[in-house]
């Protein structure tokens, strides 16, 4: 850590909870409020956080081994953990450097950076910044701005194309809507244009101007058709992110998907929507090894990485976490967080008896 978070008596963080804690006095109210708030009532939020919390593991033990070993495959490449930065917008909002602090963070881990459409900068200056990149697709109304984004992500030299399939429109989010919230001047959606984008600094009592912004320019009709529409004029692999219902992932591996994010939205989509967590194990059954399954939505330590893979998953994405990272110290405190992450998951690992991610996934996890 630098600066102010190295504070001459500062306890420095050890826990992915105690960079949240040093965030909320560095971020103001209303840009706290849009990274941590939920839809409606919330309760999905927090169900994401109980429903993991209540899955417990048997561990193994006499494993022969004092180390273990978090790298492995994931989707086409290989990852020094089994995790993904997951797609957020607008980081700028959390300090100055944003998706470039972010992405040098998480290159630097050796894990992938999902790069947002709605990015405050542009996809191609954070793919510069090296590592592993995706990239997320907000399915837009003019669909020769979805196929120039592809394009653009594809000559950058995105990885995969991470298309977010639960958001034809976006879940009312009540903190946004108190605050009117809206984005400061120098916060925009670098990689779109066009006047819908005014709307997004244009302050209006109960209504949040990036909810106008996604009303104007997402298209909510967006269905299977279009999705086979799109496999055929990429080679990139395609992820489905905001996949529940089994049914869904099933249909999911036929259109040619090469991997399946079991998410809720962190709870900001349809509150009272299912955990995350507690729909993985259906997903997994319904692909039967035919694509990858990712678990997004409320991972907050290594041991809740662990419990992921117990349950079937081959990786997860991490969210919120990096963003309060950046808020403390930028690309240092992005950097902390992941490697917080790897050090819980490694001991989470030699704790259970588990020398890798293989035998990870061989762990019998209960409900308690």
């Amino acid at each position: 850590m630098s600066g102010s978070a190295r504070e001459a008596g500062a306890v420095p963080p050890v826990c992915l909870a105690d960079v949240e804690r040093l965030a909320e006095d560095r971020v103001p109210t209303e840009v706290r409020d849009f990274v941590a708030g939920g839809s409606g009532d919330e309760s999905t939020q927090a169900a994401n956080r109980a429903a993991l919390d209540q899955v417990r593991l048997v561990p193994r033990v006499l494993a022969g081994s004092d180390a273990a070993d978090p790298s492995g495959p994931l989707l086409r490449g290989t990852a020094a953990m089994p995790v993904v930065v997951a797609p957020m917008a607008y980081q700028r909002l959390l300090h100055p450097d944003g998706e470039l602090a972010a992405a040098r963070a998480a290159a630097k881990a050796g894990v992938p950076f999902t790069i947002s459409t709605l990015s405050s900068y542009p996809l191609e200056e954070i793919a510069a910044v090296g590592g592993s990149t995706w990239f997320q697709l907000y399915w837009q109304r003019d669909r020769e701005q979805v196929l120039d984004l592809v394009r653009r992500a594809k000559e950058a030299g995105c990885e995969a194309l991470v298309v977010t399939v639960d958001v034809p429109v976006m879940g009312r989010r009540l903190r946004d809507l108190r605050n009117g919230f809206t984005l400061p001047p120098h916060v925009t959606a670098a990689n779109l244009g066009g006047v819908p984008l005014a709307a997004t600094h244009t302050r209006l009592p109960g209504a949040s101007g990036v909810a106008t912004h996604t009303g104007q320019a997402f298209d909510p009709a967006i269905g299977w058709a279009d999705l086979a529409w799109l496999r055929e004029r990429t080679t990139m692999p395609l992820v489905l992110k905001g996949i529940l219902d089994p049914r869904d992932a099933a249909r999911a591996v036929e259109l040619g998907a090469e991997a399946v994010v079991v998410s809720n939205h962190g709870g900001r989509q349809l509150s009272g929507a299912v955990a995350s967590i507690t729909a993985l194990p259906s997903v997994v059954d319904a692909v039967g090894g035919r694509c990858s399954v990712l678990l997004d939505s409320g991972i907050r330590s290594g041991m809740d990485v662990l419990r992921a893979l117990a349950c079937g998953a081959d990786g997860v994405m991490v969210g919120r976490p990096v963003l309060w990272g950046l808020a403390v110290d930028g690309e240092a405190g992005a950097a902390l967080v992941l490697d917080l992450l790897r050090a819980e998951l490694r001991e989470s690992l030699v704790l259970s008896g588990c020398p890798d991610l293989t035998a990870a996934r061989g762990l019998t996890a209960v409900l308690a």
